[in-house]
């Protein structure tokens, strides 16, 4: 296992890591995702640099405009969450009732 193959796994570890085990505000999973998604965007962006191939040049991008539309997906969810419960403690959240 090279080292950079090495870090961007050990980087998209800890954002899972970070998701599955600090889920108390809606802000940090949000921001455990965004690690996940830039580490898989960087990890893409090295792999087609290194096939040097024109096919898999559009790929992080493709990727980086996902993740820019989840951020702005999931920052409107939180504000909305803050207005409506007046926190965003994911605890709170009941999502059986209306």
């Amino acid at each position: 296992m090279t080292p950079t193959h090495f870090t961007f796994s050990t980087a998209f570890l800890l954002g899972l890591a970070g998701l599955a085990f600090h889920r108390t505000h809606l802000l940090s999973a949000l921001l455990c995702l965004e690690g996940m998604m830039l580490s898989l965007f960087l990890a893409l962006s090295l792999w087609s640099l290194e096939l040097s191939s024109m096919s898999f040049s559009a790929s992080p991008l493709l990727l980086l405009a996902f993740s820019a539309c989840e951020a702005s997906a999931g920052l409107a969810l939180l504000v909305a969450t803050a207005r409506t419960h007046g926190t965003d403690h994911l605890q709170n959240l009941n999502l059986l009732q209306c």
